[in-house]
């Protein structure tokens, strides 16, 4: 299950579905799982085109509600010269009013993993709803850290720390939680100093170019990445993430997760947009290149 914020990212090259939980669930369905969207949308056509969007990429829509008064999100997207983005988020939006209901109550407590953004919780709305279910289900509980000022108030980002037994954050996001709470070190110091505090079982931090690192059962693994001419990075790191649940939940090997994971993001960043067409031959086949070169 993924919950949260789903929207438009106005890009410079034009209109493309976007917001994390989105993405993930789009890059989920493309590895071959079967995830469950869970967010608002308007009364409007940005909303219905949305939808049509994850029908089409077979994804199951039942919990994307519609609103009456609020409209469907849409970001606005800058690209640096090395095409890293950043975001100008409007609100209120659709997702801010994500209600609970019977029937979420009842598929999130058959997910095996419900993940969710912090983000998607500036809205008191929403957040009621994410914290009931969290505080509820035995599904593995995945929080993927999103700090985008001025939505980046500590409190709210360590309570759901303090909820969550997976981590997925960037190095950037990891050094600031570690500033909030005065501790000082290297990555992997950092990661077991979080896993603790916060009681966390898996901690993952990508580094952007330079690849990702994964603390899991107390055990650490690193991989460098690879090299690619970035297109956009606009929704690697949530491919990256969808990569990283698929290769652990088909019991890969940690090392071979994260080397996995940095193949899908690499892949991503070399293409247009946050869901570029791909299917899993496709990453073995880059894979397969790069060993060979």
């Amino acid at each position: 299950m993924c919950f949260g914020e789903m929207l438009w990212d106005m890009l410079p090259s034009g209109k493309k579905p976007g917001g994390a939980p989105v993405n993930v669930a789009v890059h989920l369905k493309r590895l071959g799982l079967s995830p469950v969207v869970v967010s608002r949308v308007g009364n409007d056509r940005q909303g219905t085109e949305l939808k049509e969007f994850l029908g089409s990429s077979g994804l199951d829509t039942r919990l994307v509600s519609v609103d009456e008064k609020l409209p469907t999100s849409e970001v606005l997207v800058t690209l640096d010269d090395e095409k890293n983005a950043t975001y100008e988020i409007c609100e209120p939006v659709a997702w801010d009013n994500i209600l609970p209901s019977k029937e979420l109550e009842k598929k999130a407590a058959r997910s095996d993993l419900i993940v969710f953004g912090s983000l998607a919780q500036r809205n008191t709305t929403t957040r009621e709803t994410l914290f009931n279910l969290l505080k509820t289900i035995n599904s593995t509980r995945l929080l993927d850290v999103n700090l985008r000022p001025p939505y980046d108030a500590p409190e709210l980002v360590q309570e759901l720390l303090r909820l969550s037994d997976f981590v997925k954050l960037n190095d950037s996001e990891l050094q600031q939680i570690a500033l909030w709470n005065q501790v000082f070190g290297n990555e992997e110091y950092v990661m077991r100093w979080l896993a603790s505090f916060y009681n966390c079982s898996v901690v993952c931090v990508t580094r952007g170019a330079n690849g990702a690192a994964l603390l899991i059962n107390d055990k650490f693994y690193e991989h460098p990445g690879f090299n690619v001419e970035a297109v956009d990075t606009v929704g690697a790191g949530d491919a990256f993430l969808a990569a990283l649940i698929s290769s652990l939940s088909k019991n890969q090997t940690p090392q071979e997760s994260v080397e996995f994971a940095c193949a899908v993001g690499a892949f991503v960043a070399s293409k247009n947009g946050a869901v570029p067409q791909y299917s899993e031959s496709d990453i073995n086949k880059f894979l397969n290149k790069k060993e060979e070169s």
